[in-house]
């Protein structure tokens, strides 16, 4: 994009120079040449760049080349007032014209015409806006303290927004070119004016942003945290037993006891004796459970151990009527070949 080059002329709060800021492209377009003619009463010659430059920057340079922008109706008195006054004197409504002139030119880059307000115009919006808006923008928010310098600083803003402004637009504006050097915007360029102009009016006061306040949540509770540690106890139903290890279930004899490290006493201590079902013993032997499967070691050579037999096992004259002197040892033979 073309850089946008304004003449020092179209700075805020600057004044106007005496001439403008004219550059021609090195064809002249047919309609500025028409233009130029009608609006000169003495015939000048324009046959070439230069005699066109010069005519134009003569005309636009004359201290009554001031162009019409827009026109805008606004209240002359502030809201709060109107309403007090039942039977105005005055007019409500006031027309501001919004005047301009041109300080600067360009058909070579960008083809466009810059124009900057005029002093008069800058005066008259900056005293309806201190004088109607403002009033009528602190009467319609609530009140909060540091709302006076909110109202000051927002007509501050105004005051160097209205005098940066600057309208551009395309060179063929310049048909609306009247003598000496005023004229009208035309093809609906006054809308664009008025619209950029009343949303600098129209800035609303706003209060400030509500303050954030951080919500400090407390962490939930774990039963691993000293302080869950009591609730987590309380959950439990004090009939219920504690849940046992896998390496802690009840071995097959009673009196194998607890292998824990951290108790001694045996777990049948803990049950009553109506809980516990023991099974039958087998007559044959199981080997007691040992970690040593788990790791590489060289076979072991055991000899097979032979089965006792148990009460059940022996003989009916073997009862309970036999005394201690007919127990029954002439059939030692047999349970010496069982051994």
């Amino acid at each position: 994009m073309p850089p946008q080059l304004l003449p020092a002329s179209a700075a805020a709060f600057a004044p106007r120079a005496s001439s403008v800021n004219v550059v021609l492209g090195s064809k002249i377009e047919p309609w500025l040449t028409t233009t130029l003619k009608r609006i000169n009463r003495v015939k000048r010659p324009l046959n070439s760049v230069p005699q066109h430059q010069r005519c134009l920057t003569e005309t636009l340079s004359s201290p009554n080349a001031i162009w019409t922008l827009a026109s805008l109706m606004l209240p002359k008195h502030p809201e709060s007032e109107q309403q007090s006054d039942s039977n105005p004197s005055g007019p409500i409504y006031g027309l501001i014209h919004l005047e301009a002139y041109i300080v600067h030119v360009d058909m070579v880059l960008r083809n466009e015409v810059a124009y900057k307000l005029t002093p008069d115009t800058i005066e008259a919006l900056i005293d309806h806006h201190k004088d109607v808006f403002c009033v009528d923008a602190k009467a319609d928010s609530y009140d909060w303290p540091e709302k006076e310098q909110h109202a000051k600083k927002l007509h501050e803003d105004f005051v160097q927004a209205i005098n940066k402004y600057v309208f551009r637009t395309h060179v063929t504006a310049l048909e609306g070119l009247e003598e000496e050097g005023a004229g009208e915007l035309l093809c609906g360029k006054s809308e664009e004016v008025k619209n950029s102009i009343l949303s600098l009016l129209n800035k609303p006061l706003l209060p400030p942003p509500p303050k954030v306040v951080d919500v400090v949540r407390q962490p939930p509770l774990l039963p691993s945290s000293p302080a869950g540690a009591a609730f987590w106890a309380h959950t439990h139903s004090p009939g219920l037993q504690p849940p046992v290890d896998a390496w802690r279930v009840l071995p097959s004899s009673p009196a194998v006891t607890s292998s824990s490290s951290e108790s001694t006493t045996p777990l049948w201590a803990n049950l009553a004796l109506q809980d516990l079902q023991l099974p039958s013993p087998t007559p044959s032997y199981s080997q007691p459970f040992s970690s040593a499967g788990m790791f590489y070691s060289s076979p072991m050579v055991t000899s097979p151990i032979p089965a006792l037999p148990l009460p059940s096992m022996l003989s009916p004259h073997c009862g309970v009527n036999m005394g201690y002197g007919t127990i029954g040892w002439e059939r030692y033979q047999d349970y010496a070949t069982t051994m």
